[in-house]
Order: structure tokens, then C-alpha cells, then sequence
């Protein structure tokens, strides 16, 4: 093995090679669920739902509606985990570190695919379960690989939009387990090899991964891993701050985020976790996040049912249009760094006089919220169109979209709020939003029945929904001008930085949300 400080480097970029293929392997792979579901369907998972009925013109037909609500239902109720629970793991995550949360990760996911392995048609109720794992275990693995970011300061913003994108591109891992079904290899032979998988992850875990967390700013000296058991730990005493709470940033340095001053021990008030959920930024950001991800489950869970309705049954065109889907999923890690370089752009330029980091970095983030904003209307516009080879486009723009989407969450998150509180202010952000997200199952019904299977009005109306999400970066624009404008009649007056004590009371006072 390689030395502690002497190949810290190297362990470092380790570290993010090894972390980028396991969420581009693993970790978001539940999102290929159309993939996965037209396995399940020609295998006869829920068939018994499929039932012979007689058209307007007295022809004899399947209707499988039934069916396709079931599996819709797997769907929310996955996706819905999926989210829902990274609230109380942000919070194990936090207390507990990067070890524990990783161990409950790989016995979910293994837990998950060996359920989906041991499974047939006659006992398909077990693919309720097994997604549900397979989801929160990969939220896990994600959420434990993103403070790699702080190992690469510099490029922090970059690399955790980067882990985003391959979350999002794992789920290719369903087409893949398609292709090898439709070639011959069971379904069952796939998931007994992902199932096998976890010892990999294991080894990452106790071999490259920290016990508790990587802090930001990096301390000079620190060192993580298996064989640095013999090293001096880098020890929150050696900057004064408190562990009592198990937070994240017990472990290395100073805070650094736009919501409080440059030293939390002058005014923890302004840093803390309620007063961060209570803020205007929270709100908005949680709008921004919950109208575009509703949009995405919605598209996913109905893919497979609205290509049949396209193609009007055609299982070939259906097959075609599903394997283009989830190739187009594998560019989200090329797409989503696009997002980080955006966030990072200001770290090439100069500061205006007295603009602090965190105020920089707050104001690069806007650029990133509109452009993912405009993504998404523009998809749900494509989508909303009746036009099969449009679809290709709505790929296209839906998987750009979500490598915008998730990749900014989790980086604005850590640009605006204490590092501290990452863990659960990313964890309560996912579970309000999947509260959100349940609405995409009544939409479906609504669909199904009140629609006669036409998704039109449904789709008009979470194309204006959407909406909504410019919101959230018209507001963090007007609160930078703000501070700029605050800034700009003593910027010579003050030594560079000074106006920190300003702009922590400016952003104090937007900490509070009106009753």
C-alpha cells in the first residue's frame, strides 16, 4: 500500500475513480426501471392483471392497464424511498459517518437484488420491496460519495455535479440486464452478479473511504483510509470546534457557506440547522427541486404505457424507443459536469472589491438554477407533444435535465448552508420533495380513467408547474444584487472581505420565513 502522506494524491484521485464507478454502476440504477419493466412484463410479472376485453368495433384485445398500474405503483412507491428516507439516512449519515451509512447502503442494495433474483412471476409482490432497496441502498452510496468533492477544493462544485451525472447514467445497468435477457441470460443470473457486487463496495468502504467524514476545507496534514490507522487523525481540537453533535464539519476546519459569518462561534445562531430549513433559499430551492422531479417520475413511471400508446402496440418500435431511452441515461455523466464548471466558473475570475468566497459562489449558482429551469420546460414541452420521433429529443433534454437537476441540488446545498448540516438538509430537501413526487401515481390513475389513457391535460398541466421553478433563480439573483449593491459604497473603505458582518445580517434576516 501506498503511503498515508506520500500517496495522499494518489489516494485521492483513487478515491474518485473508484466512487465515479460505483454510482455510474450501481447507485442510480432504479432510474431504468422502464428497461427493467419490460423484462418483468414479457417474463409475466403481474400477468394475472392482464384480462380480455372487447373494443368499440367488437374486436377481442388484452388490456393490461392494470398491469402498467401496478408497476407504476412500484415505481412511486420506489421512487418515493428513494427520496423520502435519505432524510433519516442524511441524519445517520451526519451522526454516524461514512462507514455506517455505507454498511446499511450495501445491505439494502444486496438485500434488493437477491429479492429480485429469488423472484418469479407467481411471487412478483417481492419486486415492491426489492426496487424500494435497490433505490435508498443507491441514494446511500451517492450521498456517502459526495464529500469526495472536498478533497479537490478547487473543482468541489465540478466533481459532485459529476457524481450526480453518473447516478443518473447507472441506469443503464437495466438495458444491459435487458440486452442479456432478450440474448438469453436470465434475469436471475443478472441480479445474483449485482448481488455479488457488494463485495467491491465493501473493500471500498473500509480501504478508500473515511470513517466519518471529509471535511471542507481540507486540514493540512489529513488522511483517511485503512492503512493510515498507523498516521496521526487529523482531531477536531486542532481547530477548536465542537463534535459533540457528530456533524461533518467536526472534522476539519472552518465553515464555509454565504448563510452565516466567517466564524460560527460568533453567532451559531445564523448557522443553525432550523434556521437554515427556515429560510426563504430553503423554500424556494425545495419548489425548484420538487415541480422538476415530479415532472422526471412521472415521464419514467408512464414510458413504457405511453410508447405502446405511441406505437399503438407495436413491441418492436416500443423495444427500439426504450433501449434509445436508457442509452441516452448513460450521458448524464458527460453532461453533468457541464453544471459543476458552471458553479465553479467564478474561481477563474476576480472578485469584485469586498465580494467574499461565499458570496461568489452563491452568485454563479444562478446561472446554473435558470439554465435547469429552462431545461425542464423545454423537455416537458417535448413530452407533452403526441409526435413519436420527438421522443428522441425528449431523451435527450430529459436526461440533460436531470444531470442539471440533481447535480445543482446537492451542490447548492453546499454552497448555501453550513457544511455541517449537509447531510440533513440534503436528506430533509429529498424527503419533502418525494411527499411531492407521490402525486405522480394519482396522475397516472387520472390518466388511466378520467382521461381515457390520453396524458394531454396532465402533461399541460405540469408544463405550466414548471413554471414555478424560475422562482427560485430570480430570487438568489435579486438577493446577490442586493448584497452587491450593500457592498458597493464601502467596498474602498473596508479591508477585502470586510462586509462579512454585513452580509451574514442581511442573510440572517432572510433566514426567517414570514407566518
Amino acid at each position: 500500500m501506498f503511503g498515508c502522506l506520500g500517496g495522499a494524491r494518489v489516494r485521492s484521485w483513487l478515491t474518485l475513480a473508484s466512487g465515479l464507478v460505483e454510482c455510474l454502476g450501481f447507485a442510480g440504477a432504479v432510474f431504468g426501471w422502464a428497461s427493467l419493466m419490460f423484462v418483468l412484463k414479457s417474463e409475466g410479472y403481474f400477468g394475472h392483471l392482464c384480462v380480455n376485453a372487447t373494443g368499440p368495433n367488437g374486436t377481442q384485445y388484452t388490456d393490461c392497464s392494470g398491469q402498467d398500474e401496478r408497476f407504476s405503483l412500484v415505481f412511486t412507491i420506489a421512487s418515493f424511498m428513494n427520496n423520502f428516507l435519505t432524510l433519516p439516512n442524511g441524519f445517520l449519515f451526519d451522526r454516524f459517518g461514512t462507514m455506517a451509512a455505507r454498511l446499511l447502503g450495501i445491505s439494502l442494495y444486496s438485500t434488493g437484488t437477491l429479492l429480485i433474483a429469488f423472484s418469479h412471476p407467481e411471487t412478483s409482490i417481492l419486486i415492491f420491496p426489492a426496487l424500494s432497496f435497490i433505490a435508498v441502498g443507491g441514494i446511500l452510496l451517492l450521498v456517502t460519495n459526495m464529500q469526495v468533492g472536498n478533497l479537490f477544493g478547487a473543482h468541489r462544485s465540478t466533481i459532485i455535479t459529476l457524481y450526480n451525472g453518473a447516478f443518473d447514467s447507472s441506469s443503464i445497468i437495466f438495458l444491459i440486464v435487458k440486452v442479456l435477457s432478450e440474448g438469453g441470460i436470465s434475469l436471475h443470473y443478472s441480479f445474483f452478479f449485482l448481488s455479488a457486487c457488494s463485495v467491491i463496495h465493501l473493500m471500498r468502504t473500509f480501504i478508500l473511504m473515511p470513517k466519518k467524514h471529509i471535511p471542507y476545507p481540507l486540514p493540512e496534514g489529513y488522511t483517511y483510509g485503512m492503512s493510515c490507522g498507523q498516521s496521526r487523525p487529523y482531531s477536531p481540537e486542532q481547530t477548536g470546534t465542537d463534535d459533540s453533535k457528530g456533524s461533518m464539519q467536526a472534522e476539519g476546519g472552518t465553515e464555509s457557506a454565504p448563510f452565516h459569518p466567517g466564524s460560527s462561534q460568533q453567532d451559531p445562531q445564523t448557522a443553525s440547522f432550523m434556521r437554515s430549513v427556515l429560510s426563504w433559499f430553503f423554500l424556494w430551492h425545495l419548489v425548484w427541486l420538487s415541480v422538476m422531479q415530479l415532472r422526471h417520475y412521472l415521464f419514467i413511471g408512464t414510458l413504457n404505457p405511453m410508447l405502446t400508446r405511441l406505437t399503438k402496440g407495436d413491441p418492436v418500435l416500443v423495444s427500439r424507443y426504450t433501449n434509445a431511452f436508457a442509452i441516452t441515461q448513460l450521458c448524464g455523466v458527460l453532461c453533468a459536469p457541464w453544471n459543476g464548471l458552471i458553479m465553479d466558473r467564478h474561481k477563474r475570475k476576480r472578485r469584485a472589491p469586498g465580494e467574499t468566497e461565499e458570496e461568489a459562489d452563491l452568485r454563479s449558482a444562478v446561472l446554473s438554477l435558470f439554465l435547469t429551469a429552462l431545461q425542464c420546460l423545454l423537455f416537458s414541452l417535448c413530452a407533452t407533444t403526441a409526435i413519436l420521433p420527438l421522443q428522441y429529443l425528449s431523451f435527450v433534454l430529459q436526461v440533460l435535465n436531470r444531470s442539471f437537476l440533481y447535480g445543482g441540488n446537492a451542490a447548492f446545498l453546499s454552497i448555501a448552508f453550513p457544511a455541517r448540516h449537509f447531510g440533513k438538509l440534503y436528506g430533509l430537501m429529498m424527503a419533502l420533495s418525494a411527499i411531492v413526487s407521490l402525486l405522480q401515481y394519482p396522475c397516472f390513475s387520472l390518466v388511466k380513467g378520467a382521461f381515457g389513457g390520453d396524458p394531454l391535460y396532465i402533461n399541460i398541466a405540469l408544463t405550466i408547474l414548471s413554471l414555478t421553478a424560475f422562482i427560485h433563480p430570480l430570487y438568489v439573483y435579486i438577493h446577490c444584487r442586493r448584497l452587491a449593491n450593500r457592498r458597493r459604497p464601502t467596498a474602498e473603505a473596508e479591508p477585502k472581505g470586510g462586509s462579512a458582518r454585513s452580509i451574514s445580517a442581511d442573510l440572517s434576516q432572510d433566514a426567517r420565513v414570514s407566518s
